[in-house]
C-alpha cells in the first residue's frame, strides 16, 4: 500500500489528537502507551496545540521533537513516531541524568488495518533520519515487556534490550537502543 510519510504542521493538531485518541482506544494501548484515554481525552485544546506546535515541521530546525505522520493514499492518518531529542546533562521521563546525546522514539502507532505493510519501517526510517540529520548517533525506546508483537518488530529494525527496565503506570518497561 502506498503510504505518504511527513513532519506534522503545527495547524494540525485536531489530527494529532484524533489519532491519538483512536491509539489509546486500541486494543494494544494498556501494552503500547504510558498513558490512557481516559487521562489524555481531558487534555484541554491548548495541550495539543502546544504539543503541535513544538513537535512540527513548523517547530523549526532547533525543535527537540518531530512528529511524523502516515497518510494512506486516501489522505486518512494510520500512523506516527514521534523522535524527541535527549541531550547529556537533561533528565529523562524517570528523572535520570541523561549520559549522551540522544534519540528517544515515543507515541509510536499503527491503525490495525494497516500492520504488516511495512509501514512501521517507513515511519521510523523517516524518525530516525530525522535524528541523524540532528547528528545523533544512537535512539532508543520503551516497549512493555508482555508487548512481544512491538517487541519483534524494534529487533527487525535493529532495536537490542539494553538491559534497563522501570515500571510505569502500565507495568513494566524495557529498554531497547540502536546505533544510528
Amino acid at each position: 500500500m502506498p503510504y505518504e510519510i511527513r513532519p506534522v504542521r503545527a495547524t494540525q493538531w485536531r489530527e494529532i489528537r484524533d489519532l491519538r485518541m483512536d491509539a489509546l482506544r486500541d486494543e494494544a494501548a494498556p501494552l503500547a502507551f504510558l498513558s490512557t484515554y481516559e487521562e489524555e481525552s481531558a487534555y484541554p485544546d491548548e495541550f495539543w496545540i502546544r504539543r503541535a506546535r513544538t513537535s512540527s515541521l513548523d517547530a523549526g530546525p532547533a525543535a527537540d521533537a518531530r512528529q511524523f505522520v502516515a497518510m494512506s493514499d486516501d489522505g486518512r492518518w494510520v500512523g506516527t513516531a514521534v523522535t524527541l531529542i535527549e541531550r547529556a546533562g537533561q533528565r529523562d521521563f524517570e528523572e535520570r541524568r541523561i549520559e549522551r546525546d540522544g534519540a528517544h522514539v515515543v507515541g509510536v502507532y499503527v491503525r490495525p488495518e494497516h500492520r504488516g505493510h511495512g509501514l512501521i519501517d517507513d515511519l521510523f526510517d523517516a524518525a530516525l533520519g530525522w535524528a541523524r540529520e540532528r547528528a545523533l548517533h544512537r535512539a532508543r525506546l520503551y516497549v512493555h515487556r508482555d508487548n512481544a508483537r512491538a517487541q519483534g518488530a524494534y529487533r527487525r529494525l535493529g532495536f537490542t534490550a539494553t538491559g534497563a527496565t522501570f515500571t510505569g503506570a502500565m507495568g513494566p518497561e524495557l529498554e531497547m537502543a540502536r546505533i544510528l
